[in-house]
């Protein structure tokens, strides 16, 4: 009998291929996170099942938008949000030799190596957010820079992301919630003159603990860690961080459905709402967590939880076609009433991948 988890998994990913060519992900034609998020999902389900069509097309993406060595298609450059499909092109080089991919990995690095920082050593989302730290950031960059870091023998970039995931837990981390805040402007500190609408005039903070921000830092840490040697200095103090903040997330799944919250702290609001993508990196993280020693046994039958919590609150089968319902569109940083206001989609790119990387790391526990 297959396992379920890994069941839902393809089916997702057989769901997508069929809508969409490759080359056609949105945004089509560029080499961007939201294509890379739903892909690396994808590359985590062919880990576990092995089926050469999910590599294939995950590699027809990529080609797509790196067609000759030092070319990258409408790539991002002053935005970390541009340096998140790097991870894709790690297997690929490590199959196929192509040195377009070798290019394109050096050309991520070298411009990651001189990114733009603010006075605590943290990195701008982008270069027109300057000193503006966002959660987001940490997923986009940091498990990239670990993988360089082990693959070709360079410990610095390991170090400057788990630095950054440091850096964020100890200016962005809310003392009651033990949550972190979607974003934080250190311009107030540094005496730039106009620091973001949204900041805080004192700490600097946004106003909210936003469900998928969350997501990407936890998840983050731990892709971050599996690459790392558990003799660094560094390790330890993740794998502490972590246990605390996915603790903390925690106690902030709902009692009853077993899933998480746009504001993943103000469950309690009439006008807030379940929302799968975090649910699902929150998931996602927990399972991993378990078997990377972080938690014990305990801790994965609550992740096996909510993953079946995750299927009837969100996912609906019509067909051949999986549907994952209520999935916030891609978002900045703001208030309260703009989180809760913000659309949700049917199978956007951003709940997909994490739906994707919760199957594969649950049919792990499954298997």
């Amino acid at each position: 009998m297959e396992n379920r988890a890994l069941y839902y998994g393809k089916l997702a990913c057989d769901t997508m291929m069929r809508k969409y060519e490759a080359s056609e992900l949105p945004p089509k034609g560029g080499f961007h996170y939201h294509a890379g998020v739903f892909l690396s999902g994808m590359m985590n389900i062919y880990s576990r099942c092995g089926a050469e069509k999910y590599y294939e097309y995950v590699k027809a993406w990529v080609d797509s938008v790196i067609p000759e060595p030092g070319v990258i298609n409408r790539f991002q450059l002053a935005d970390l949000d541009g340096y998140m499909a790097g991870i894709l092109l790690f297997p690929l080089y490590e199959r196929t030799k192509d040195e377009r991919y070798l290019a394109a990995i050096r050309l991520l690095m070298g411009n990651l190596r001189n990114w733009y920082k603010n006075a605590k050593g943290g990195f701008w989302h982008m270069a027109i957010t300057r000193n503006q730290m966002w959660l987001d950031g940490l997923y986009m960059a940091g498990p990239t820079q670990a993988i360089y870091a082990r693959t070709f023998g360079q410990p610095h970039f390991a170090k400057e992301a788990a630095r950054q995931a440091v850096i964020m837990y100890e200016n962005m981390q809310d003392q009651r919630t033990k949550l972190l805040y979607h974003a934080w402007d250190n311009s107030c500190v540094q005496g730039w003159p106009e620091p973001a609408p949204w900041a805080n005039e004192k700490t600097g903070l946004s106003p909210e603990i936003w469900g998928r921000s969350v997501g990407w830092y936890v998840v983050a840490i731990l892709d971050i860690l599996e690459q790392m040697d558990k003799s660094m200095p560094e390790y330890q103090k993740l794998v502490e961080i972590e246990k605390e903040v996915l603790s903390a997330v925690l106690t902030y799944r709902d009692t009853k459905k077993k899933v998480w919250y746009q504001i993943v702290d103000k469950g309690h609001l009439e006008d807030n709402w379940i929302e799968s993508s975090c649910s699902c990196l929150f998931t996602y993280a927990l399972a991993k967590a378990v078997r990377m020693g972080i938690f014990d046994s305990k801790v994965g039958e609550l992740a096996q939880e909510s993953f079946d919590a995750v299927l009837k609150e969100f996912v609906t089968i019509e067909g051949e076609n999986l549907e994952i319902k209520k999935i916030c569109v891609g978002t900045g940083v703001n208030d309260y009433a703009y989180y809760v206001n913000r659309p949700t989609s049917v199978n956007d790119l951003h709940g997909m991948g994490a739906f994707l990387l919760m199957c594969a790391e649950i049919a792990r526990i499954q298997e």
